[in-house]
C-alpha cells in the first residue's frame, strides 16, 4: 500500500452519542476501529453536552489527523437536509444545527443521522444482517431506538425523521412515555432497560426473599443492569421480569413485521446482554400474534455490540464522501 497520505483508505470519526454516554472513535475504510473514548453524557445541557462532544473530536483527530469527516449517531428525529437534531426524548436537544456547529468548531465535514439508522447500518454492513435486503433493528437500552434497510438503503422518512420505531404504541392506555414523548403506551415506555428497572423493583418489593429483594433491602438501586445480573445469575423473579419486557417487545415486533415483512429482526443495546432471555419470549409472542409467514422472521442479537453505533457513524460519514465526491 502506498505510504503517500492521499492514497491512504479514508479515516472517519464515528460518534454514538447516547443518553447516559457517548462513544467517539476512528474507523477506517474496512471498518477496523482504530481509536475510542467514551464520555459521559447524563445531566449535562446542550451547551455543555456540544462542549464534551467536540472536545472529544478534537482530541480523536489528535489521534489521527488523517481523519476526512465526522458522522453523529444521536437518538433525536433528524433533518437531514439541514443538519438539524429537532428533538430528542432522552437528551437535551432541540432545533440544535448540531452537523453545522460540529463542523464549524471541529474543522471537518460532518454529517448527522439517527442513532437507530446509524447501527442498521452497521449490523447490516458487517454484522448480525449481514446479506440481509430488508432488516428491522431495535436498540433496547435507557430507551429505545429503531433503524429500517429497506431494499438495502436506509429509510429515513420525508425529512429524516422517521422509523421512531420505539414510539410504536403497544397498549393505548399504557404509562406515559418518558422524556419528551406526549404519547402512552409506546414499547420504549414498556420494555426499554428504563421499564426493566421499574418492573425490576416493584418485583423486588413484591418478593423480598428474591435476589432482587435481597439487593433492595440492602439499599441498592434496582435498575436495568441490576436485573440483568440477577437473572443471568438464575433468580426466577428477575427472569421472570425479564419475560414480561421480552412479552412486550414481541407485541411491537409482530406489529413490524406485518407492516414490513423484514428478512431479519435485529435487536441491540443494553439490555440484550440477557440473551435469549429477552429475545425467547419475544420471538413467542411474534409467532402468536404476527400474520403468517412474518410470525416466522428470525430475531437475532446484534453482533456488533455498544460499538455498533459508532461504527455506523463512521460508515455513514464514509458514504456520504463518496456521494459528494
Amino acid at each position: 500500500m502506498s505510504s503517500d497520505p492521499a492514497q491512504q483508505p479514508p479515516k472517519t470519526i464515528g460518534v454514538d452519542l447516547g443518553g447516559t454516554k457517548m462513544l467517539i472513535g476512528v474507523v477506517d475504510a474496512e471498518r477496523n476501529v482504530l481509536h475510542t473514548e467514551r464520555r459521559a453524557s447524563v445531566g449535562l445541557g446542550t451547551d455543555e453536552l456540544l462542549d464534551e462532544l467536540a472536545d472529544g473530536l478534537r482530541k480523536a483527530r489528535e489521534a489521527h489527523p488523517d481523519v476526512s469527516a465526522v458522522g453523529l449517531g444521536i437518538p433525536c428525529r433528524i433533518d437531514r437536509e439541514r443538519g438539524l437534531a429537532i428533538g430528542a426524548v432522552n437528551l437535551p436537544i432541540e432545533n440544535v444545527p448540531i452537523r453545522d456547529l460540529i463542523a464549524e468548531r471541529v474543522g471537518l465535514p460532518a454529517f448527522v443521522d439517527n442513532d437507530g439508522n446509524v447501527a442498521a447500518v452497521a449490523e447490516h454492513r458487517c454484522g448480525a444482517a449481514r446479506g440481509a435486503t430488508n432488516v428491522v433493528l431495535l436498540t433496547v437500552g435507557t430507551g429505545i431506538g429503531g433503524g429500517l434497510v429497506l431494499g438495502n438503503r436506509v429509510y429515513r422518512g420525508s425529512t429524516g425523521a422517521g422509523a421512531e420505531l420505539g414510539h410504536l404504541v403497544i397498549d393505548m392506555d399504557g404509562p406515559p412515555c418518558q422524556g419528551s414523548c406526549p404519547n402512552r403506551g409506546c414499547v420504549e415506555a414498556l420494555a426499554s432497560g428504563t421499564a426493566l428497572g421499574r418492573e425490576g423493583r416493584a418485583a423486588a418489593e413484591a418478593h423480598p426473599g428474591s435476589e432482587l429483594g435481597r439487593r433492595l433491602a440492602a439499599g441498592e438501586e434496582i435498575t436495568g443492569s441490576v436485573v440483568t445480573e440477577a437473572a443471568l445469575a438464575g433468580d426466577r423473579v428477575a427472569r421472570d421480569v425479564y419475560d414480561t419486557i421480552g412479552t412486550r417487545l414481541g407485541v411491537a415486533l409482530s406489529s413490524l413485521a406485518n407492516v414490513f415483512e423484514p428478512d431479519v429482526f435485529v435487536v441491540g443495546g443494553g439490555v440484550i446482554a440477557a440473551g435469549d432471555l429477552l429475545l425467547e419470549p419475544a420471538r413467542a409472542e411474534l409467532r402468536r400474534r404476527a400474520l403468517t409467514p412474518m410470525n416466522e422472521t428470525p430475531v437475532v442479537p446484534a453482533e456488533l455490540g455498544p460499538e455498533a453505533g459508532m461504527i455506523g457513524a463512521a460508515v455513514m460519514a464514509l458514504d456520504e464522501l463518496a456521494e459528494s465526491g
